[in-house]
């Protein structure tokens, strides 16, 4: 695709113009099948794994056709986790730049109810939430969608497993018949098949081949001894030089045992499982995505939904126990064409595993031992960045250029000293390099930002 591989769509100038200010010069495959499609308000079934661009194409799409002098929730997108509702919703206020006065609002659980009742009151186009938090709104009368004329349901293969289907129903009967349908799906299983019978009309299948992971995914497995478990995965992390690293666990035990064992080695580790407080998780994956920290052990649930870009390598600590869950993980790496590296830890029980990882690929598994992994003894893994949180955010019209602003002009910053900045609605968190912490800090719990002072601490 060419520089202008969006303009033949039809969208708006201004959307054309913010498209390259946001560095989307070339469309993927699943926006190049499935935008014109949803710009002609045809119902799709698309099969498509995250990280393939799906977002921005629905994301165009329903902005494409939203009338923003109508302060009534014309879009609702519904996603398995909180995590990916947040992720889904930064990506459209983005996409929706050049609309003015565009509103997106997050409903999730896990986070206060009556916040999102204020939001609601006050009119709201485009609706981002998980399926029991987006029934419980619409059942007390907090959310009205008569006028909707947008439905997606993201990672609908997820959601379905995680048990919202009969909360995915009672929310479908709130909706107007006439609305369109959009389903994303990494897989096409019966179930997908059966809901889309039941709530699409006549939709159009988009299935996106997966040849990425064939040609840009180095599956490697190494055959250990269950002793073995921590001392070959840091091997792992120091032969191959990993810097941004997800290793999966099966349990929530082992991920925090893991977690905490790894900076005992001085690795800048942190665990992400269910037990935790929702503000720790989204902490942890902004650390993670900052480069704060540089190891996240995560289970399979805690990690559904999360879009996290440019992963070194994916690590099974433990194998899973079928191969779709096997090839979701390995997923989140390599992607954009990106090289990524898959390496699994293989005892004598997991064999069968193997197999059944080596029928479904049908191509022979590369089998190592950690004797030809290279680790210094004095291996540690710290990481270059430290996050720090400031106590404002959307909501006291603060934006990523004030911080920078403020860091560069008044605290004597270099552009370089500065990771991302993620914003949210009463914080945000940006990523400062270790040698310039204290000077941040100094200016920021001192100084001033848009005039005003705010509370500063660093996230550990």
């Amino acid at each position: 695709m060419t520089n202008d591989a969006f303009t033949h769509l039809g969208l708006k100038k201004a959307q054309l113009h913010n498209l390259q200010a946001l560095g989307y010069h070339q469309m993927t495959a699943i926006q190049a099948r499935a935008i014109p499609a949803i710009l002609n308000k045809k119902d799709i079934v698309a099969k498509a794994k995250t990280g393939s661009g799906k977002t921005v194409a629905f994301g165009l799409g329903l902005l494409h056709h939203l009338n923003p002098r109508f302060f009534g929730v014309q879009a609702l997108i519904l996603c398995p986790t909180r995590e990916l509702a947040n992720q889904v919703a930064q990506e459209i206020r983005k996409l929706a730049r050049s609309i003015a006065n565009t509103k997106v609002v997050v409903l999730s659980g896990g986070k206060p109810f009556g916040p999102q009742v204020g939001s609601l009151s006050h009119g709201a186009h485009i609706v981002v939430g998980t399926p029991g938090r987006v029934n419980d709104h619409l059942e007390k009368g907090t959310l009205i969608v008569t006028q909707l004329t947008t439905l997606v349901l993201d990672e609908a293969d997820r959601m379905l497993d995680m048990g919202f289907i009969t909360a995915i129903k009672a929310i479908i009967k709130f909706t107007p018949k006439t609305r369109q349908t959009l389903l994303f799906s990494a897989t096409y299983q019966q179930n997908i098949q059966t809901i889309s019978q039941q709530i699409q009309r006549q939709p159009q299948l988009i299935e996106i081949a997966e040849q990425q992971q064939e040609t840009t995914i180095k599956q490697l497995f190494y055959e250990i001894k269950t002793a073995q478990r921590q001392a070959t995965l840091r091997a792992l992390l120091a032969h191959y030089q990993l810097r941004n690293t997800i290793v999966f666990c099966h349990t929530k035990k082992q991920c925090a045992e893991v977690a905490s064992w790894l900076q005992s080695q001085d690795i800048a580790a942190l665990a992400m499982h269910g037990d935790m407080e929702q503000s720790q998780r989204e902490q942890g994956l902004i650390r993670f995505s900052n480069r704060s920290c540089l190891v996240l052990v995560a289970t399979d649930v805690a990690a559904r939904g999360l879009d996290i870009q440019a992963v070194d390598a994916v690590i099974n600590y433990t194998l899973p126990t079928d191969t779709s869950t096997y090839i979701h993980r390995i997923g989140r790496t390599g992607r954009a064409g990106a090289a990524g590296l898959a390496l699994s830890l293989l005892t004598e029980a997991d064999h069968h595993r193997a197999k059944a990882i080596e029928a479904y690929q049908q191509q022979p598994n590369i089998i190592d031992v950690p004797a030809s992994l290279d680790c210094p003894k004095d291996f540690t893994l710290a990481a270059d960045m430290v996050t720090i949180q400031i106590n404002a955010g959307r909501k006291q019209k603060l934006r990523a250029g004030d911080i920078v602003g403020a860091l560069i002009g008044q605290a004597g910053l270099k552009k370089d000293d500065i990771g991302m900045i993620h914003i949210q609605d009463m914080s945000s968190y940006v990523a400062i390099k270790q040698g310039v912490l204290r000077q941040a800090m100094n200016y920021l719990s001192q100084g001033k930002v848009k005039g005003r002072t705010f509370r500063v601490r660093r996230i550990h």
